[in-house]
């Protein structure tokens, strides 16, 4: 969600620092600011809205510091205006902080600050009591403030500070939300994500939990809980600049959208062998590790949630073990039964969501193995897991999620085959059958991309609608979901999905002439339901597109539409249909001349509960 940048070094922090968050925008972000280190003193500059605001506030001379911290804000505590964003100054204005997270006492410490130090606040954000504070505790040594203002602190955060009487140095801290030290010659770096630094260093300290870093032109310091300096191995980042690049696409949605025949290609083809045999990145089953699990639990958030639903159906199908979704906002609370024979799954794009780290941490403390999908290496949630499984999608920079779906996707079909064949629960000619059908799924996707035309057509004929439904059974209605969450997210329009079966239970309710609805006919074996369910709708005078494979000619006779897509097995269309559906919610918003890489009040990573 939120963004930080921080500088040190020669060359003007102010440059540095903008063209860093420029790096974060895909995040979202309602409000930007800067605090910069100039002759002894702090100058802050912030502005609701694009960075363009507050870079046309920076342009004096007298911005000519060396040191300095930045942030994108998107709102939680306090509205976006240019009071409530970052940076947050002490009372003297001599300390300046950029925060990302929540500090979740900050209404006992606010009354404290008020009564006992007569502080008078400024903004509404829960950020300007870490600036006091410090300010209360420093005493000339602003690590050593800092250290006892964290004490005082619960929440969820990563913070930096500078200080006007110590411009040698930033010192920052993390607790569940993303850090990391870049490496520069004469100068370092902070940020809150890669994206920020990759144009000036690809050389990079992954900064753990509880951990804080001491940033000097020269140095770079890191100390555990225990103040014990920590020796931190260095990561560099291999993967090209150019991919967080629109490269000539209008919107980074539509770049990733084509990405996905790639995306799938590099996810799925280095992990079958040249014998056919899937490859888990040194991850191992046993047999024995299998048969003594009693149940598996796959938990996520959002777009991961809806690749968890489908996980679902394979892990059940291919491994017989009983397996149960559940959001990861909701699995802590209800006393969820897991034990160490509990194989415990979470999907994140980002690594970062908090709602799964919690739920993982809760499970690993019951005893569970914890098995990752995600896209960011050395992501929070792939360091606290026992295996990792990457999704090789690349950098992701639209806040609606594409291709990494779909690569989630695939790293379920591989695991839950994989390990259907350790058990003996998946017969040979089955999984090899089902090898072949994956092997040519970056193909058909590249096929499936060229429906755009037909969504771009069906985009202008119903753009204006303001509710539209989407229908599926079996993997379909997970799919349902997905191309739902994806018009929400970027049209603005209130989508409905639901389990077709359900129809009558209800929502059937709802439909009166014209309403529209897209259903999701991939399923063979449950196709004749599904005509019954479309039928049902139609004699009601609903308006309903088809999707469903090449060749089913009979959809045709009872849709007012049909779109198609390749011919392939039922156990991995739900891969290719999302795509139709992802090029529907693109072009609708398009349409309606929606802010599509940044929708409002959405964040690409949700990194507080």
């Amino acid at each position: 969600m939120c963004g930080i940048v921080g500088y040190i070094g020669n060359d003007s922090a102010k440059n540095v620092i903008i063209n860093g968050l420029r790096g974060l925008e895909y995040r979202g972000y309602d409000s930007a600011g800067i605090a910069l280190g100039s002759r002894g003193r702090i100058l802050v500059r912030k502005e609701s809205g694009a960075l363009e605001n507050l870079e046309k506030k920076i342009t004096k001379s007298e911005f000519d510091g060396k040191i300095g911290i930045g942030h994108t804000r998107w709102a939680t505590h306090g509205s976006p205006t240019r009071e409530n964003a970052h940076p947050h100054l002490s009372a003297d204005g001599k300390i300046a902080v950029v925060h990302n997270g929540i500090i979740e006492n900050y209404d006992e410490l606010k009354p404290w600050l008020i009564e006992n130090h007569h502080i008078e606040y400024r903004s509404e954000t829960d950020t300007e009591t870490i600036a006091h504070l410090i300010g209360v505790y420093y005493q000339g040594d602003l690590e050593s403030a800092v250290k006892k203002a964290v004490l005082r602190m619960r929440g969820t955060y990563a913070f930096a500070a500078i200080a006007a009487d110590e411009p040698n140095k930033i010192v920052a801290v993390r607790k569940d939300a993303p850090l990391i030290a870049g490496i520069g010659e004469n100068c370092n770096y902070l940020a809150s994500d890669i994206p920020a630094l990759l144009k000036y260093t690809r050389d990079i300290y992954l900064i753990e939990n509880d951990e804080m870093v001491i940033l000097t032109k020269d140095e770079i310091k890191i100390y555990d809980a225990d103040g014990t300096r920590v020796k931190r191995e260095i990561m560099r980042v291999t993967w090209d600049a150019d991919a967080a690049e629109k490269g000539g696409y209008e919107h980074f949605m539509m770049k990733e959208m084509c990405e996905q025949p790639d995306a799938i290609r590099k996810t799925l083809l280095p992990r079958i062998d040249n014998k056919g045999r899937i490859k888990l990145d040194g991850i191992k089953f046993e047999k024995d590790d299998l048969d003594v699990l009693d149940h598996i639990y796959i938990v996520a958030c959002g777009t991961a949630y809806h690749a968890g639903l489908q996980g679902k159906s394979l892990f059940e199908k291919y491994v017989k073990i009983p397996t149960e979704v559940d959001l990861a906002s909701e699995f802590r609370y209800r006393k969820p039964l897991v034990d160490n024979r509990t194989l415990f799954i979470c999907i994140s794009q980002s690594g970062e969501t908090q709602d799964t780290l919690a739920a993982l941490r809760e499970a690993k403390k019951q005893g569970a193995r914890i098995l990752s999908i995600c896209n960011a290496m050395g992501s929070s949630i792939a360091r606290e897991s026992d295996d990792v499984l990457y999704t090789w999608a690349g950098p992701e920079i639209a806040v609606a999620s594409t291709k990494a779906y779909t690569t989630q996707l695939i790293c379920l079909h591989l695991i839950s085959m994989y390990m259907g064949r350790v058990r003996g629960t998946l017969p040979k000619v089955e999984f090899e059958r089902i090898i072949e059908e994956l092997k040519t799924l970056p193909e058909k996707a590249e096929e499936t991309l060229k429906t755009e035309n037909v969504m771009r057509e069906l985009a202008e004929k119903f753009f204006i609608k303001e509710q539209i439904f989407y229908i599926g059974r079996g993997t379909d209605v997970g799919t349902a979901y997905e191309g739902s969450l994806k018009l929400k997210e970027i049209s603005y329009i209130n989508s409905f999905a639901i389990a077709a079966g359900e129809l009558k239970h209800g929502t059937i309710a709802l439909i009166r002439k014209q309403t529209l609805f897209f259903a999701l006919a991939t399923q063979d074996f449950l196709y004749e339901k599904m005509h019954s369910n479309i039928e049902e709708i139609k004699a009601r005078n609903a308006h309903t597109v088809g999707i469903t494979k090449d060749g089913n000619k009979r959809l045709a006779k009872i849709c007012d539409e049909v779109v198609y897509i390749p011919k392939c097995s039922d156990e991995v269309a739900s891969i290719l249909a999302v795509i139709p559906l992802q090029l529907l919610a693109y072009h609708i918003a398009k349409l309606r001349k929606r802010d599509i890489d940044k929708p409002r009040n959405l964040a690409k990573s949700v990194t507080v509960e």
